[in-house]
């Protein structure tokens, strides 16, 4: 029960102004992570962010990619999906990231997850998506 009030918590959004856009943004819930997806498209466009409740990196992470994907533009990231993992509920995960997290990694059509470089906490939220949506390209 521990874990799924975890996870629960991370998907509060942490500003109104996420709340009361007109993309609208789902959240699914699953025993180890939860998904955003948007509701508008189907994306085979997906983002996996390993964080652990507390840490403050992972927080700022998480609202700077929440925020990224409600912005528009030609560097647009708003189709894709970004599950959100809390390693502590997982001792796999746990293993391989205790010592790294936040890490974000992109789901290839294969199912096999490849990291990303990290993201300096410094970047702004546009400089966040241009990083997302280069990474996406390739």
């Amino acid at each position: 029960m521990a874990i799924a009030a975890a996870t629960i918590a991370l998907a509060r959004p942490t500003s109104k102004a996420l709340l009361t856009t007109t993309h609208r943004a789902n959240w699914v819930f699953t025993p180890f992570a939860l998904s955003h997806s948007s509701s508008s498209s189907k994306s085979s466009r997906a983002l996996i962010l390993y964080s652990k409740p507390g840490c403050c990196l992972c927080d700022g992470l998480k609202e700077k990619l929440q925020a990224a994907l409600l912005l528009s533009g030609p560097d647009s990231i708003h189709d894709v999906d970004l599950q959100i993992r809390d390693i502590t509920a997982n001792p796999e995960w746990e293993k391989a990231y205790q010592y790294e997290i936040p890490v974000l990694a992109r789901v290839l059509s294969d199912g096999t997850e490849e990291t990303l470089p990290r993201l300096s906490p410094r970047l702004g939220v546009e400089m966040v998506q241009k990083k997302i949506a280069a990474a996406l390209k390739h």
